[in-house]
């Protein structure tokens, strides 16, 4: 992706952030956050896991009616207000599209066997004790050389989760170590859009922001990778692998080749060429369901023969269904049942929704000023070098949380806070760094979050069930104010 494009890109739409407004007095600005907060929690308290359903999505459009009616009494019209949603769900397009195709993919993957492969392949060559390390040193590779924690969980993340659930280990600790790679991997690559957008924004050359963030990131990852090694020390196999059960229940259900592994591969290496995801998604969705007629296609038949109830046509439907729909490959295997299933389009629609509602809520925020107002505040009250970074790193946070979007939580830290940063003689990788530390690895911790919507749908765990075994997610942030605390390797402006 074109670094330079896409900051133009953002420069020109959060024009609407940054113009002149009256003063808009701090606990007004609030009024719609502490709303939108109280209600949410309610929601968690009433619904559980549930509330990402639907019930989130209403408080966040209530949240954005509340913001749009305080912004109103500070002569901001409904035009504008209108103007900075449609702008703010603009931004959310490509990853709404990236949502429908990966539905897709996991549809025709699992049709396919190619899920199923992954998984007994892996059972194979994977041990309990270590899984978890495990998994977060296979998702770091692979999203360093992808240079996305969303290709990562979309491909190599969900058969993780499937041999993770065989193993018996807790699903929230499985997606916490996939992620923890996932993002690790994506914010050392020089491939990654986040990575390039931080140094772009804050006019921080590439690699000299790669390896700044090193010295707060090789720590994390190590103190991370130890706490899921202890974490997994001493897990028992379960009998089912011990008989070599679920090997022969796959085998005796679905065809499994090596050859399979052909489409996983295509897709990594349409990432590498730089080929952009939504493409090489595409192609992945095509290459599973080409493979599906291949090797399965009494699975094929069978399932678009349920749908259907005749065999006209049976083929094709199996094939769309895949894509579109609810399918499952039934084994008579209580565990291997509840893994073999996938929602396909349909199963992401709810998703969509979340991200459309909190998109809609930053986009009021935004345009009515309010994040503005909120964040020069928090800029007034940073008094030294320590102070600046813990406030960059909370604005990272509430910009998570309120603007629903990790792009823009760089983005908006990022020109708001350079000139302070210029202030106190500090170089831009210092921001560049921190934006990265606290902006990009904290967007998958928050449920409404496009992040955090996209990762527990496609690994499906619940944002809140894996957050606290997001390791690296969690201690990225810290490692960021220890190092502003003690000073370490602080780089200054030269004159």
């Amino acid at each position: 992706m074109d670094s330079d494009h896409k900051k133009n890109d953002f420069e020109a739409e959060l024009d609407i952030v940054l113009h002149d407004r009256p003063k808009i007095p701090l606990l007004a600005a609030c009024i719609p956050l502490v709303f939108m907060v109280a209600m949410l929690s309610l929601n968690v308290f009433i619904f559980g896991d549930d509330a990402v359903s639907g019930s989130n999505q209403v408080i966040l459009m209530l949240s954005a009616a509340v913001a749009s009616i305080v912004a109103f009494f500070y002569h901001t019209s409904w035009k504008e207000i209108e103007e900075g949603i449609c702008t703010s769900l603009k931004i959310a397009i490509p990853a709404m599209l990236i949502l429908l195709m990966v539905g897709a993919l996991s549809g025709t993957w699992l049709l396919s066997g190619v899920i199923p492969t992954m998984i007994y392949y892996g059972l194979h060559i994977l041990n309990a004790s270590w899984f978890l390390a495990s998994a977060v040193v296979i998702s770091a590779i692979v999203a360093i050389f992808t240079g996305s924690s969303w290709t990562t969980s979309a491909t190599i993340g969900i058969a993780l989760m499937g041999i993770g659930q065989v193993m018996g280990i807790a699903p929230g600790m499985v997606a916490g170590a996939i992620i923890s790679g996932a993002y690790f991997g994506d914010k050392m690559s020089p491939l990654s859009d986040t990575t390039n957008l931080a140094a772009a924004s804050t006019g921080t050359e590439l690699f000299t922001h790669i390896r700044y963030m090193m010295i707060t990131t090789m720590p994390s990852i190590v103190i991370a990778l130890t706490l899921f090694a202890l974490l997994g020390f001493g897990a028992q196999e379960p009998e089912a692998l011990a008989s070599d059960e679920i090997a022969i229940v796959l085998r005796e259900n679905i065809h499994i080749s090596p050859w399979l592994l052909l489409v996983p591969a295509l897709v990594l290496v349409m990432i590498l060429k730089k080929v952009p995801a939504l493409p090489a998604l595409f192609a992945g969705v095509v290459a599973g369901a080409l493979f599906a007629l291949i090797f399965q296609p009494d699975l094929v038949k069978s399932i678009g023969v349920a749908e259907g109830g005749t065999e006209e046509f049976a083929v094709y439907r199996g094939v769309m269904k895949a894509c579109f729909g609810d399918i499952a490959i039934v084994t008579n295997n209580e565990l291997l049942d509840g893994l073999l299933t996938s929602g396909g389009i349909s199963g992401m629609l709810g998703t969509i929704w979340l991200i459309m509602s909190a998109m809609t809520f930053g986009g009021a925020m935004e345009a009515s000023g309010f994040l503005q107002r909120i964040t020069q505040a928090l800029i007034s009250k940073a008094r030294s070098v320590t102070g600046l970074i813990a406030t960059t790193a909370g604005t990272c946070l509430f910009s998570n949380a309120t603007t629903s979007d990790q792009y823009l939580a760089i983005v908006i830290p990022g020109r708001m806070f350079a000139n302070a940063y210029k202030e106190r003689g500090l170089a831009s990788q210092n921001l560049s760094r921190t934006l990265e530390d606290t902006g990009t690895v904290t967007s998958v911790l928050v449920p409404w979050n496009t992040c955090g919507a996209y990762h527990a749908t496609v690994l499906g765990v619940a944002t809140l069930s894996y957050a606290p075994f997001a390791l690296f997610c969690l201690i990225s942030p810290f490692m960021t104010l220890v190092m502003a605390a003690t000073g370490y390797r602080q780089v200054k402006l030269t004159s």
